[in-house]
């Protein structure tokens, strides 16, 4: 549990950076045009700067999601054959009821 959140501190340590970079650009007093292109410079240079912490990232996300994907598919298909099951039980013991009356 402590890789999560660490994962989670470090995606929004970076998300409050970016968030930073941008509100300061925007609410400078310059010009719009001027304003862009730094805040594409700072885009840009954040990305080269963390790139490999960006994908890293990445990588976690994805097998995080891949990861509940498969927990979740196991726990349909449990829930599944619960339910099936639960009815081939049920048409059993309709089978045998109806059979004790049947002569």
């Amino acid at each position: 549990m402590s890789k999560n959140k660490s994962f989670m501190f470090g995606m929004g340590l970076l998300a409050g950076v970016v968030g930073g970079i941008v509100a300061g650009v925007l609410f400078a007093p310059k010009s719009g045009e001027e304003s862009r292109r730094e805040l594409k410079e700072a885009a840009c240079e954040l990305y080269e700067k963390h790139s490999p912490a960006i994908n890293e990232a990445k990588r976690q996300a994805m097998e995080n999601v891949d990861l509940m994907k498969y927990k979740l598919e196991r726990q349909f298909r449990k829930f599944n054959n619960m339910v099936k099951s639960k009815k081939l039980l049920k048409a059993k013991e309709l089978e045998e009821g109806s059979s004790e009356f049947d002569y």
